[in-house]
């Protein structure tokens, strides 16, 4: 199963980003596709965080506009929404430990965490301190 990191929802959704159209196409696949792909609650919440705010976007995009987009890729019906279960804390913990993690790279941790409790082989991001956790396959889709 592939998920989807914030970075790669904030340019799908932000038509004034440089990688708007492959990101949007790229999302499209898996939300469109049969096989199962996933988003971190977290990641949804920070998606929220960012491309409403007036200091990241002018301007940024009104809330309604990003709940509605939200709600969109919630209709794909081959979607999953990964959430704290039984067994996190102990993947938390090995990612923290495993990646060095202080600060701010709590919330990556999180992520990596996440995914490798519900089984996901490949997370989508351009963000590069991913690699840090082992056991999980970082892949950058705006690049073929």
């Amino acid at each position: 199963m592939i998920a989807v990191d914030t970075n790669i929802l904030v340019y799908a959704h932000r038509e004034d980003s440089p990688w708007h159209e492959v990101a949007y196409a790229r999302l499209a696949e898996l939300a469109e596709g049969r096989a199962a792909w996933a988003i971190p609650w977290p990641c949804l919440h920070e998606f929220l965080a960012i491309v409403t705010h007036p200091q990241i976007y002018n301007p940024p995009s009104p809330m309604e506009t990003a709940l509605s987009q939200v709600e969109a890729w919630l209709e794909a019906p081959s979607l999953m929404l990964l959430a704290e279960t039984g067994g996190y804390w102990s993947e938390l913990r090995d990612a923290l430990t495993a990646g060095h993690v202080t600060g701010p790279q709590v919330h990556d941790a999180r992520i990596a965490a996440l995914c490798r409790l519900h089984g996901v082989r490949e997370l989508w991001t351009l963000d590069r301190d991913f690699g840090r956790f082992p056991g999980l396959k970082v892949t950058n889709p705006l690049v073929r």
